[in-house]
């Protein structure tokens, strides 16, 4: 759905796309706002200034050389991306700072760990197994690899999102290769019991590698990858704060991945290329401020989430939680139903007065359909259109959350209001 003159029109679609249309008059609405509460931290997030201004130097200050070559520059780059492999290693329990490579990104480190797991175990089998709820880079890279021969199995969750460890232990045999549970699902916030997963699937088959996309708990739950016994575990910056293009992989040592794109190698053997320092540095930033005050971040994070969900139902009637309560949910996550109030035009409402959200709306996603976690939970189609996903960080205040309460209900019972009179769902 659309807005147009200040009301809600049907979205124009071209091969399956929806297309944004009046993006300048839609901006010209939002002239005036003077709070705005960014919640929308999934899909993008804000770099901070504590965090810009470190990178900043490494543009044009210092270490802006190739880490490979013999000169100050050169040095200084390496010294820097040996520091922050070391520090973000350690950060996540790894045994040694050779463990961790540097990508663009989640989804060029998913691609990498899932990709180059598959290729080095095909002699032993061509099965891999995933959750029914796995990232969407998740299942567009098994997708992809069902052309080279290797079969998916997903496994079922229940309605709060929580594998079915009976289901992947049947599923586990002498041919499956790959295993990639996420720790926390990035919708819904489930805390999967990973540790019992991993247990599971070695003592099936001890030659099964296992991977996580660990990229939602990162900063946000504890995360020892030695404790947990997996092989490969993916991060992000961006969902810590941290610069967009910027992520890593954890990658077991005596694991012999190969990579899976050819160019030039820096001080990484699993990535070519140089090395984007400034990114590396401001990702590690991020991982510092993150986990100096874990407890007092963490604590905060949830405190906001629960007022701001507490909040919702005490406001609105007709809401579903989407996935679990308690201490199994990110401390950061709060994906709520909202019946009659379809998803887009929920976001686009609550853009115009200076909240930012995203929606489980196919829309909003530019994709024409609902979202795959939601509908896997067991949410009808109006329930999963019906969603829109918040997530708090350390950097939100008490005052932002009250701003977020003050708006929202106005903003769903006018959605309502044209849902009710025109019949549009």
């Amino acid at each position: 759905m659309h807005y147009k003159d200040g009301e809600l029109s049907t979205p124009q679609t071209y091969g399956g796309y929806y297309m944004v249309e009046n993006v300048q008059e839609l901006l010209k609405l939002h002239q005036g706002i003077t709070h705005e509460v960014y919640l929308d931290n999934e899909n993008s997030s804000m770099v901070p200034q504590e965090i810009l201004e470190v990178m900043l130097p490494y543009w044009n200050q210092k270490a802006y050389g190739n880490p490979t070559l013999t000169h100050k520059l050169g040095w200084e780059a390496f010294e820097t991306i040996m520091n922050a492999s070391d520090k973000i290693s350690r950060y996540i329990g790894a045994k040694n700072l050779e463990e961790l490579t540097f990508t663009p990104g989640e989804t060029e480190a998913n691609n990498l760990a899932l990709q180059a797991a598959a290729f080095l175990q095909k002699e032993q089998g061509k099965k891999i197994v995933i959750s029914e709820i796995e990232p969407i880079n998740v299942l567009q890279v098994v997708e992809l690899l069902s052309k080279f021969g290797f079969s998916t199995t997903k496994i079922p969750v229940n309605s709060d999102g929580f594998i079915n460890l009976e289901k992947l232990k049947e599923a586990i045999d002498k041919q499956t290769i790959l295993v990639s549970i996420a720790c926390v699902n990035n919708e819904i916030g489930t805390i999967q019991p990973l540790k019992e997963a991993v247990d599971i699937v070695k003592a099936q088959n001890p030659q099964t590698l296992f991977h996580t996309d660990a990229s939602d708990a990162y900063g946000r739950i504890p995360l020892n990858v030695q404790n947990l016994g997996v092989d490969l575990a993916t991060l992000s910056s961006f969902k810590i704060q941290g610069p967009r293009g910027m992520g890593a992989l954890y990658v077991k040592d005596g694991l012999n991945l190969q990579r899976i794109l050819e160019g030039a190698i820096g001080t990484q053997r699993l990535w070519p290329g140089i090395e984007n320092t400034p990114l590396i540095v401001g990702f590690t930033k991020a991982s510092e401020l993150a986990f100096e005050n874990f407890e007092a971040n963490t604590t905060k994070m949830r405190l906001l989430r629960d007022k701001l969900a507490d909040g919702m139902f005490a406001e609105l009637s007709n809401l579903r939680l989407n996935g679990p309560r308690g201490n199994n949910r990110s401390p950061d996550n709060a994906n709520i139903s909202i019946l009659r109030a379809e998803g887009e035009a929920l976001t686009i409402e609550l853009s115009l007065s200076g909240v930012y959200v995203s929606s489980g709306s196919a829309c909003s996603r530019r994709l024409l359909q609902p979202s795959h976690v939601l509908i896997a939970i067991g949410r009808i189609f109006e329930e999963a259109h019906g969603s829109i996903l918040m997530k708090t960080t350390r950097y939100h205040t008490e005052d932002d959350i009250s701003y977020v309460l003050s708006v929202l209900p106005t903003a769903v019972n006018r959605i309502r209001g044209i849902v009710g009179s025109t019949g549009v769902h």
